[in-house]
């Protein structure tokens, strides 16, 4: 891997953020009861260029992830590939419910509600992962790979205490 760029944008606003639901797995097992944060979102993009022809519209960025926070808002993250975690049925519709196990425990909740993730464990780490992915889909074209080496998501569950994830371009 070259060296990073020696010029760095950033953005963490208030507005960043979104509340969800979810409950971590441990290795044995066991988990965590059913809770939420409000999880504060920062990115940092690494440019390899700064130059008016090379400019990157801070716009487009924001909007990336205010629309990737939206789509987590006020939903139960789960994990679809958590070892832990068994689906006993689906029903779609406008009164669809998702029944499953985790860990032992049965829970039934509004299908609308329910955000899978293609992850083993909802933790702030994959969390990052998974959002840079969905950064980089939103983001498409205007994030020019000739103008941006990386990009770099953080995810904090409170003040302090979170994981990032930096993606390569």
């Amino acid at each position: 891997m070259s060296a990073r760029p020696p010029h760095r944008i950033f953005l963490g606003k208030d507005s960043h953020r979104f509340s969800s639901a979810h409950m971590t797995v441990y290795k044995d097992g066991t988990k965590e009861r059913l809770h939420g944060h409000n999880f504060q979102v920062s990115v940092a993009l690494d440019l390899r260029d700064t130059s008016f022809a090379a400019f990157l519209d801070f716009g487009v960025v924001k909007e990336a992830v205010a629309a990737q926070c939206r789509e987590w808002d006020e939903k139960l993250i789960l994990a679809e590939r958590c070892p832990y975690m068994k689906i006993l049925s689906r029903r779609a519709g406008d009164n669809g419910e998702l029944e499953f196990l985790l860990c032992g425990r049965r829970y039934v909740v509004p299908i609308d509600e329910v955000v899978f993730l293609p992850i083993e464990n909802v933790i702030v780490e994959t969390l990052a992962i998974e959002f840079a992915r969905a950064l980089l889909v939103k983001m498409g074209q205007s994030l020019r790979k000739e103008i941006v080496a990386g990009l770099e998501v953080s995810v904090a569950e409170s003040t302090g205490q979170g994981g990032s994830y930096y993606l390569v371009l």
